[in-house]
């Protein structure tokens, strides 16, 4: 086999020597990287790797759940203000005190939710949605969630 080099190729070569050599050696470089890993195996056992990792990046991994609503954080900031707010609605009208209750359940209902935890608030009325209430609080403890007032 005979190479045929021309003069004006061959003084290119030499004059850009530098940037020849450093992208050579950045080629090399990268194929001992790319094939580290596969040390020690055969060709047949590196090429089967190889086609299972085609395969594998090939599917499509389902992202994470996106969560609907705002995040567990922000949940319990609003149920910390909305406890307070019920502990002192003793001089508010019956209308606000409905209303932040009403909210304080549905924030209630949000954290159970995300927290998995089963509630059914909603459900019932008078003494038993008293009794379920407390005992959500108590579960949200329980699973972390401070409900009372966080030491600064």
């Amino acid at each position: 086999m005979t190479i045929v080099v021309t003069l004006p190729s061959l003084i290119m070569l030499v004059m850009s020597w530098d940037g020849v050599h450093e992208r050579v050696s950045r080629f090399c470089r990268r194929q001992v990287q790319r094939h580290r890993p596969y040390r020690g195996l055969t060709i047949r056992q590196r090429r089967r790797l190889a086609r299972l990792d085609r395969t594998l990046s090939d599917r499509r991994v389902s992202a994470w759940p996106v969560c609907q609503g705002p995040p567990i954080e922000t949940i319990a900031i609003d149920l910390r203000r909305l406890r307070r707010q019920r502990d002192g609605v003793a001089q508010r009208s019956p209308v606000w005190f409905t209303a932040v209750e009403k909210a304080y359940d549905e924030r209630l209902g949000m954290a159970c939710e995300r927290l998995d935890i089963e509630a059914h608030i909603e459900e019932l009325t008078g003494i038993d949605r008293e009794i379920e209430r407390v005992r959500v609080e108590g579960e949200l403890e329980a699973a972390g969630l401070r409900l009372g007032p966080v030491a600064r």
